[in-house]
């Protein structure tokens, strides 16, 4: 029977949510299969994936295809690196412990990386919240302004008298 990794389809209309999944080739998209090794949902930034990365490999070893969508999540996630340093022992180039460390190294620097992701767009949603913040702040009192001008009545300046005026007024 031929094996395939690939996603299933769950969630609602525009808000897609995948399991990640091994079937038979021949199985429906959203059909029968055969063991769940994780989720994908791709709604979030960055996209989350679970995925049991030893299920995986052990998958891949006794020769499932994973589909192209499939192919990118599971290098995302390393598990083609896993595997493929797995073969590297098979085939004596290196040992398990190396193979190990590899991996734990790579995953390191994976998360790095993801982590740096999210705390640059956290940075950039609160720069852009502050930047929205003054902009209001700066219209709320332009728009004070023009409401306290135009409800300030008008004074007109009453001339006064002269003083010399009223002087001479006063003699007569």
């Amino acid at each position: 029977m031929a094996t395939k990794i690939r996603l299933q389809r769950h969630g609602k209309k525009r808000k897609p949510f995948y399991h990640i999944v091994i079937a038979d080739a021949r199985a429906k998209r959203d059909g029968k299969y055969i063991e769940k090794i994780g989720t994908y949902n791709p709604v979030t930034n960055p996209a989350t994936i679970e995925l049991n990365i030893d299920k995986a490999v052990k998958w891949l070893q006794t020769g499932a295809q994973p589909t192209d969508t499939a192919k990118a999540i599971l290098s995302y996630t390393g598990a083609l690196y896993k595997n493929h340093l797995l073969k590297g022992v098979a085939k004596g180039a290196l040992t398990e412990a190396e193979a190990d460390k590899k991996f734990e190294a790579w995953k390191k620097e994976k998360e790095a990386k993801i982590q740096a992701k999210i705390d640059a767009l956290a940075n950039a949603k609160s720069k852009s919240a502050a930047d929205i913040l003054a902009t209001e702040k700066a219209q709320n009192e332009e728009r004070a302004k023009a409401i306290a001008e135009k409800n300030t009545p008008e004074v007109e300046e009453v001339e006064a008298p002269d003083a010399k005026e009223g002087s001479s007024s006063e003699e007569e």
